[in-house]
């Protein structure tokens, strides 16, 4: 007699009480996790007054005004003529102050400036000083264009990834910042705030599916690693997140605040896009492949699925570091100007947070890889099973 090993079944052998008793399982799964994080943002979602919007952005009786450029002088103390488009002095020409730096990199006639106004200085003749560059018009054209882009090349489900995006960046705004700057545990903010951030993104981008549940739990497990890892490397390397002027302004701001943990919950936030990313394509793989032959076993899913991730991986580990050095180029420029051994170089503290980040988070895809290619293995024939009964119906 043949004994058919259970790994290899097809759908059609797939038993019904079994399929049953794996969806029963990966409910088991999902609904704590949902749960758990619902607890999590009621826990730690801020009441009352919260620090958001409390810190003056000028000094009383200073204000913000916005012009156009009309002249570029260059004369030290008036380096450009600007028309005033808001304020007492609406439609006047004025001289504004504007550091060589800005001047030299892209200060051109034509362009709106922000300027800041101080009373105190009409009588020195030179109470505007160069704040900002005005830049809502092209960023917004900028938006709209990506908008169309994505609704013409993905259709409606580029409009559910636009709302997922937006859900995802109201968590942020809404629970994340808040939370920390009334003294949340940073940590369990970036836990509960990303976990909240994936049911979005992941349901509302792709829809409820066996599929897109197969995502969101190799999104999880990508995260649970790099959360550990970050958690001991940012510790071992001892690494304090004071490296930058906004993170000492952040300590002095909010004392209370640890900076270490800060740099932490960053690390962890910073690596859900590429980690979802990952586990979508890696669902999605074992899917097509299923569809390709239906008659492919766990077995022989998971070796395909792994032949795109390995593909998939060797991309992967120099994608996260190429967006840092793109990023971060002005501190590379700088701290390479040192005469310093390379790896010293490496070692400092601004750039080693970084080198930190990057392995970490790298660590994370690249495991989250192979943990969604297996449980899309076994899934995909539950999805099968399930959906053969409508067909046939």
């Amino acid at each position: 007699m043949t004994h058919t090993h259970v790994l290899d079944q097809t759908p059609a052998q797939l038993p019904p009480d079994q399929a049953r008793r794996a969806r029963v399982v990966l409910a088991a799964i999902v609904v704590p996790l949902l749960l758990a994080t619902l607890v999590g943002l009621v826990w730690m979602w801020p009441t009352g007054e919260t620090p958001v919007g409390s810190q003056p952005l000028v000094a009383e009786g200073m204000s913000i005004e916005t012009a156009t450029v009309v002249e570029v002088t260059g004369t030290p103390g008036a380096e450009v003529r600007a028309e005033l488009l808001t304020g007492q002095g609406e439609g006047q020409v004025i001289p504004v102050q504007v550091p060589p730096e800005i001047l030299e990199n892209g200060t051109d006639e034509g362009d709106r400036i922000r300027l800041l106004f101080t009373p105190a200085a009409l009588g020195s003749g030179v109470p505007y000083v160069f704040w900002d560059f005005e830049r809502s018009a092209p960023i917004g054209w900028l938006a709209a264009l990506y908008a169309v882009v994505v609704l013409l090349v993905a259709r409606w489900r580029g409009l559910a990834a636009m709302a997922g995006l937006g859900a995802s960046l109201a968590v942020v705004v809404l629970f994340v910042l808040p939370a920390l700057m009334t003294g949340a545990p940073p940590l369990a903010v970036a836990l509960v705030g990303g976990s909240a951030m994936m049911f979005f993104s992941v349901y509302l981008a792709h829809g409820v599916s066996i599929r897109t549940t197969t995502a969101l739990l190799g999104t999880f497990i990508g995260l649970a690693v790099t959360t550990g890892l970050a958690l001991w490397g940012t510790r071992a390397a001892n690494l304090t997140g004071t490296t930058s002027e906004t993170s000492l302004m952040l300590f002095g701001t909010y004392p209370g605040l640890r900076l270490q943990d800060l740099l932490l919950c960053g690390i962890v936030i910073a690596g859900l896009g590429a980690l979802n990313d990952v586990t979508i394509t890696q669902a999605s793989a074992v899917w097509e492949l299923h569809a390709a032959d239906g008659t492919m076993g766990r077995r022989r899913l998971w070796a395909g699925g792994m032949r795109i991730g390995r593909d998939h991986i060797a991309s992967t580990v120099y994608t996260l570091a190429f967006a840092y050095v793109g990023t971060a180029l002005p501190v590379l420029l700088m701290a390479a100007s040192y005469d310093r051994a390379f790896l010293d170089t490496l070692m400092a503290g601004e750039l080693a947070e970084e080198v930190v980040r990057t392995l970490v988070s790298s660590v994370g895809l690249v495991l989250a890889i192979p943990a969604t290619t297996a449980i899309a293995a076994a899934l995909v024939r539950v999805s099968t099973a399930r959906a053969e009964p409508a067909a046939r119906a």
